[in-house]
């Protein structure tokens, strides 16, 4: 896709270690694991290649945290259903396969397979028999059996591909970091550095105590009065995601208005919207560095007090349009 951008981020996990669980059929010298390395150049990525026997590939995980003691766990497709199990890790679990052996089953998974990666053995094949797949949904048994635990629920994200025609698990999901992105089954570059790194920053300053500058982003900024898209916006969001804590705020609407609301920023934001979005009448009072707002912004312009934050308007004659935004921003390189 045009709009991709591969960008390294150093900073992000540094001298830390980080897990890739593959899924079905691929190893661990897939192309995720290379965009891993690409992104976070300063992270260590472990990534095993899974024995075909589903108790085997999960006796070697956990044998491998033990060991190496991950600061976070990237699981993928089955890879996902086997993360959930490794209990203790922050984990991201991506179309999470948690029914595997009907997957197996209805998508014709089974008899003789090629590997989609080379793998360090050289196996370039395999074979799914009924045996193993009743294998594969004894070990899905084991999963969810720590969901309940509060500290596990706030350690795993799961991330849900909106056209995965491959696996439907997001009802499945017990933890409450369960997010839809726009993606297929399969992870690719515009899913990864637009949904998964996000996540990953997240982690990563939970994890060192990072606390970055906050900006506000009124809604009514992200669109223009027909409803398209303003232009520069989604990058100039994707920029400020990178180095402040962006929260999307919105006059109080009703809960279809809050609905519709959800629904465009999920459309059009993405996975950086969620948990990020905030609906009040009473904007003044949001404590923040800076307040980015269009001329409705204020309610009631000339009687509404100054906010906490520093007011950035949109459509001033300083900030005519986004791209001045992203000047002004740039200038401050994240201070």
């Amino acid at each position: 896709m045009a709009d991709i951008s591969i960008k390294q981020f150093p900073e992000l996990f540094d001298g830390k270690k980080i897990m890739y669980v593959h899924g079905f059929g691929s190893s661990g010298q897939s192309g995720t694991v290379s965009r891993i390395r690409e992104v976070l150049p300063n992270a260590k990525v472990i990534a095993p290649d899974l024995p075909i026997k589903p108790q085997e590939a999960l006796d070697l995980l956990n044998r491998t945290c033990a060991a190496e003691r991950p600061d976070l766990i990237i699981g993928t497709s089955m890879g996902g259903m086997y993360a959930e199990q490794l209990y203790g890790f922050d984990r991201i679990l991506i179309n999470p396969a948690f029914r595997i052996a009907d997957t197996m089953g209805e998508h014709g998974l089974t008899g003789k397979q090629q590997f989609f990666s080379p793998r360090r053995d050289g196996v370039q094949e395999f074979y799914v028999d009924k045996a193993l797949v009743k294998e594969y949904r004894a070990i899905t048994e084991g999963n969810f059996a720590h969901a309940d635990d509060p500290d596990e629920q706030h350690r795993v994200y799961g991330l849900f591909g909106d056209k995965d025609e491959l696996v439907h698990t997001f009802d499945l999901f017990p933890y409450r970091q369960g997010i839809s992105f726009h993606g297929e089954h399969r992870m690719n570059d515009h899913s990864f550095m637009h949904s998964v790194v996000p996540v990953i920053r997240w982690i990563d300053d939970r994890q060192e105590g990072r606390e970055r500058p906050i900006v506000y982003i009124g809604t009514e900024t992200l669109w223009q009065k027909d409803g398209m898209v303003r232009s520069s916006m989604q990058k100039a969001v994707r920029m400020l995601t990178e180095r402040y804590q962006v929260y999307f705020v919105s006059f109080d609407m009703g809960a279809d208005g809050i609905g519709r609301l959800k629904e465009r920023l999920q459309e059009f934001i993405g996975v950086p919207a969620w948990g990020h979005t905030v609906v009040t009448e009473q904007r003044h009072l949001l404590y923040g560095d800076y307040l980015i707002q269009g001329g409705c912004g204020a309610r009631w312009p000339g009687k509404e007090p100054e906010p906490m934050a520093t007011p950035i308007e949109l459509g001033s004659d300083t900030f005519k349009t986004w791209d001045d935004v992203i000047e002004y921003f740039s200038r401050l390189g994240g201070q």
